[in-house]
């Protein structure tokens, strides 16, 4: 009995570890998770070309939670598939908004590929209010040809983009052209961009104990590990049933899960090595970070939480043109109650103070070595 309960705990350390890092063991993920990097084939239908780039947006916890309907020639529909939300962990939905704002970016994006100019109306049918999501539509696309639309040299980076949330290497400060770069690619949509370097050591330690302190929240509250757990795919054979949410490929792990020895209905303790070692492991992660960049809006509807996910798929193809990683660090900006204290302190610390101000991102930026891309469902799910 002891040597099993050992097994379950450790099991459970390493499963909650493999899913912060979530960009597993390359020679492991099965080919067909992660097809649509390689970039969509010849299609009858361009929008379907079009959307096998929109797919490989970020999204929050890669639920890819994007609906589209193609029965109108010539247009495409958006919507929100209501069953791939994060209650606990996202209560009013707007990274869930964010995400149909990466998705749009990158629709965009292809479209001018093609020539296609794409007139995106937000809410058509009205707009969701704040901690309401429907089947109504999120946007509608329509599609023209315009020879003068012009191409945006950030798509060339689409297919490279990754969330890498590896070590950093601390030594290799960010670029000032590369800064320059990120704060060029937010321009077509209002936000405020902001970033802090090794530099200023007094702002870098104050932004990791915020952001060590967000974490140690996430970990020890149980509904909202618990939903992580929801989304949670162990071993290959997962990942390629479901090819969405966060992924672990470590042998340990997947072997663990297969003889029973981790049970994903039932969040660790505080103390439980599971959650210690897995907060420790992030310290270290965060101790090797040699910049943080946020991105702060006005206000904060669902068009301007559209426009700041727009914003920062183009902030981060733009990291990824400079040879950069970024990993979001969303835990301070989620808003169920007991991130309220470490929430405060990141508004305060970048002058961005609510209800005037919403910060939108939160992000780790460095030079790290490559991971592999997050699993994909493709085109076709977008239709199921």
């Amino acid at each position: 009995m002891h040597r099993r309960q050992f097994a379950r705990v450790t099991g459970g350390a390493a499963i909650i570890a493999a899913t912060a890092a979530s960009s597993g063991c390359s020679q492991h993920m099965p080919p067909a998770a992660i097809a649509p990097w390689q970039g969509p084939g010849q299609e009858a239908d361009v929008r379907r070309w079009i959307l096998g780039y929109a797919i490989l947006a970020p999204h929050s916890h890669n639920l890819q939670s994007w609906r589209v309907d193609l029965g109108t020639p010539g247009e495409m529909v958006l919507r929100c598939d209501l069953h791939r939300l994060l209650p606990a962990t996202d209560p009013f939905s707007r990274q869930t908004m964010m995400s149909h704002g990466t998705f749009l970016e990158l629709l965009d994006m292809a479209a001018r590929e093609r020539g296609l100019r794409a007139d995106i109306t937000l809410f058509p049918e009205g707009e969701f209010a704040p901690g309401q999501i429907d089947q109504r539509p999120v946007a509608r696309v329509r599609l023209s040809p315009d020879p003068a639309v012009q191409k945006d040299p950030l798509f060339a980076h689409v297919l490279q983009r990754r969330t890498n949330r590896q070590l950093y290497d601390l030594q290799r400060p960010v670029p000032a052209a590369a800064w320059q770069a990120m704060a060029d690619a937010v321009a077509p949509h209002p936000s405020r961009l902001g970033f802090v370097g090794t530099d200023q050591a007094d702002l870098m330690a104050q932004h990791r104990d915020i952001a060590a302190q967000a974490w140690r929240i996430e970990m020890v509250t149980p509904r909202v590990v618990l939903e992580t757990y929801q989304v949670l795919r162990v071993g290959a054979a997962e990942i390629e049933k479901y090819r969405d949410g966060l992924y672990v490929l470590d042998p340990t792990v997947v072997w663990l899960n297969r003889f029973g020895l981790f049970d994903r209905s039932k969040a660790p303790a505080p103390d439980d090595y599971a959650t210690t070692s897995q907060i420790e492991d992030f310290g270290k992660k965060l101790a090797s970070t040699p910049a943080f960049l946020w991105m702060v809006t006005e206000g904060n509807d669902r068009r301007t939480q559209i426009g700041a996910g727009r914003a920062y798929v183009r902030v981060q193809l733009a990291a990824t043109a400079q040879g950069l990683a970024m990993q979001p660090l969303q835990q301070a900006l989620q808003e169920y109650p007991e991130q309220a204290a470490p929430h405060a302190r990141i508004g305060r610390l970048i002058d961005a103070p609510e209800p005037a101000h919403t910060v939108q991102m939160w992000a780790r930026v460095g030079f790290a070595p490559p991971v592999d891309p997050a699993p994909r469902r493709g085109v076709p799910a977008l239709f199921a």
